[in-house]
């Protein structure tokens, strides 16, 4: 028996992967339908494909009888462990942190400044060629809550400091201390949420966070306030967001949207305030690079024997 691995990049393109298995490229294809590149029973490390609806991406689950990694390039993997029960077990699941750390905080900075800063009121206005100045909030002087304190909520504190932001808090799942100060258990962030002007979100989506951002949490956040969601659509209640946005209680900024895609005559397209890209977080000339070194050390550590790096959990008897 070989020991394939399933790239979704062309092997030929990825320095630094190591010598042993074979390479076999495999994305899926443009409608899903591509075919296997080889026996799945006969691959033992598979890269899911990455920016593919959800069904691409575990078509191959069952068949996959002998893999004993599989290795997203997205930092949620809630997509993979939805389908858990397909995984033979004693396979290792990682996420790829690390690699979109730099490409999401840079989209959280460029919602965040777009929103209270009006671009894109002007972007409307100069299709009118319209001139017409106006006095917006800046990001100066704000007190900003991050929910999700992990890499990402990290690396955006990281690009908010040379804004001369008042304060920054920090949510993750359980208290802790970092060197730039305290982290806040989720159990604190009804109590944090009145004093913040800006609230990103970028927690991973599990069932601890599903419909976290609900009715109570949004009559929380103080008037005038803007949240910013580049972690997942289902974090946020649709519904309870509209109530709020059409007051023009608050705004939003939306990278992640349920239901996502966001189909067309959705209500959240044109609900005032609120600014909507369509889940690019980690799309961007960062991700390449850092997805090949990610995938090449897993690799090297893999055919040498050594720990992987993000284990996310590791399949039990029960496929769990």
């Amino acid at each position: 028996m070989t020991s394939d691995v399933w790239l979704p990049l062309p092997p030929e393109e990825i320095k630094g992967l190591p010598d042993g298995p074979r390479y076999l490229f495999w994305d899926g294809g443009d409608d899903g339908d591509q075919p296997f590149p080889g026996d799945p029973a006969e691959c033992v490390f598979y890269v899911v494909p990455y920016m593919k609806r959800w069904p691409v991406k575990v078509r191959p689950l069952e068949q996959l009888t002998n893999v004993r990694v599989i290795q997203t390039l997205t930092a949620g993997v809630d997509d993979i462990t939805a389908r858990m029960s397909a995984i033979a077990p004693g396979v290792q699941l990682c996420n790829a942190r690390g690699v979109h750390e730099t490409s999401t905080a840079e989209l959280a900075l460029t919602l965040t400044l777009a929103a209270l800063r009006g671009i894109p009121g002007f972007v409307r206005a100069q299709e009118k060629e319209h001139w017409e100045g106006v006095f917006r909030p800046s990001l100066a002087d704000k007190n900003v809550l991050i929910v999700g304190y992990g890499s990402i909520g990290a690396a955006i504190e990281d690009r908010l400091a040379p804004f001369e932001v008042a304060r920054v808090a920090r949510i993750a799942r359980s208290r802790r201390t970092t060197a730039r100060g305290l982290v806040h258990p989720i159990t604190d962030v009804l109590s944090l949420l009145p004093e913040a002007d800006v609230v990103i979100l970028c927690t991973p989506l599990t069932e601890a966070t599903l419909g976290l951002v609900d009715a109570g949490f949004l009559a929380r956040m103080k008037d005038g306030a803007l949240l910013v969601n580049v972690a997942r659509g289902p974090v946020v209640d649709t519904n309870a967001l509209l109530t709020e946005v059409e007051t023009g209680r608050i705004t939003a900024a939306l990278d992640v949207t349920d239901p996502e895609p966001l189909p067309p005559g959705h209500p959240l397209w044109q609900a005032p305030g609120v600014l909507i890209t369509p889940h690019v977080g980690g799309p961007s000339s960062a991700f390449l690079p850092r997805a090949e070194r990610l995938i090449a050390d897993q690799l090297t550590r893999f055919v040498n024997g050594e720990p992987l790096r993000n284990v996310i959990l590791t399949t039990g008897a029960n496929g769990r």
